[in-house]
């Protein structure tokens, strides 16, 4: 016969044994998330990550992405936990999308708006220099919606047919991006300095092509690869913003409204191969298929928190009603020269 405490988790020291987390596993037929949970009461998820990080690098680099859930990790212990799942918290520059810094290195999610999807993506992967690790946290989940899809990039560069991946491989990709001129973000935001001499000396630094506008605007242009290799596991992977940041991903009539009165190259941003030479609708349909089909969604509860390897899992948001605060941290800067194809990518 049990007795009255079968079934219960047990108390555990301030130093949990290693097999205080259970692995849940992902969902059917899905290699990402991985779900960890605490398998005693009181398990520290920060003492955890401190006592045993090569066992959660291990999960993370198998799976992509590592949902811990159960372990009610609030707003003012993220920043602590953050740092001992990923290291310490690089700024975020260069910035696609509205931030505000909650703390020291604490970010909320983005500030797009509710109604709006953000289609996968790498954090960055625009950057000379990117994260290789997010950390997600969820303060309060959404009434409806606002899930946070996530998807392995591994898996999606082999969903890709090998003729569209091939002069993505040999070129790269070219991002153009407008900052001013009442479209997207300034680039003081962008850069967070108003020093048009910081700006330039950065950009010189970075690979990047400046262009200052009569109108006070600035235009970038940067060439980065499109596929990497991660640094740990040896693994190819599809890592780029070729298609989140072309003109085909917009909404259809946000995209003809703004085509009505710009052309391509003077969107907020817009993507070519690194040769130049404009992306076919064709070819960015075949990726859009490709992040769909291997697209899983991350349902948010207050307390839980999502380590994504930034190299092998791409993340995007689901439109949502009701309150929702999520936050990110980023951290471990990757160096294109160190993952890229040599012969590609250099601006």
């Amino acid at each position: 016969m049990m007795g009255p405490s079968a079934g219960r988790r047990r108390p555990v020291a301030a130093r949990p044994d290693e097999s205080a987390l259970r692995v849940v596993g992902a969902p059917t037929g899905r290699g990402l998330p991985l779900e960890v949970r605490p398998d005693a009461v009181g398990v520290s998820l920060l003492a955890y990550a401190e006592a045993y990080p090569q066992t959660l690098r291990g999960w993370l680099h198998q799976a992509g992405a590592v949902l811990f859930r159960g372990f009610d990790v609030t707003l003012e212990m993220f920043a602590a936990v953050a740092r001992a799942l990923a290291g310490d918290p690089v700024p975020y520059l260069e910035r696609s999308s509205p931030r505000t810094e909650i703390v020291n290195g604490v970010y909320t999610s983005t500030e797009y708006p509710a109604d709006q999807t953000i289609p996968l993506h790498n954090e960055n992967s625009y950057q000379r220099v990117f994260p290789g690790l997010l950390i997600f946290g969820c303060q309060v989940a959404a009434e409806r919606g606002g899930q946070t899809p996530v998807a392995d990039v591994r898996r999606v560069l082999a969903a890709i047919p090998p003729d569209v991946v091939a002069p993505f491989a040999e070129h790269g990709v070219m991002y153009v991006r407008n900052f001013g001129g009442g479209l997207g973000l300034s680039w003081q935001e962008v850069f967070q300095t108003t020093s048009r001499d910081q700006v330039s000396r950065y950009c010189v630094e970075h690979g990047i092509e400046a262009e200052w506008r009569d109108d006070g605007g600035l235009r970038t242009r940067q060439v980065r690869p499109a596929l990497a290799t991660h640094p740990i596991t040896g693994e190819r992977v599809w890592f780029n913003h070729a298609l989140f940041f072309n003109g085909y991903c917009l909404p259809e009539p946000v995209r003809a409204a703004l085509l009505a009165d710009a052309a391509h190259e003077d969107l907020p941003s817009h993507t070519y191969y690194g040769d130049g030479r404009p992306i076919p609708d064709e070819a960015l349909a075949a990726i859009a298929e490709a992040y769909a089909a291997e697209e899983v969604a991350v349902d948010w509860r207050p307390g839980d928190v999502l380590l994504v390897d930034n190299l092998l899992a791409s993340h995007g948001r689901r439109p949502f009603t009701g309150a929702r605060r999520v936050m990110v941290s980023m951290a471990d800067p990757v160096d294109w020269d160190a993952v890229g194809t040599p012969a590609q990518g250099r601006a």
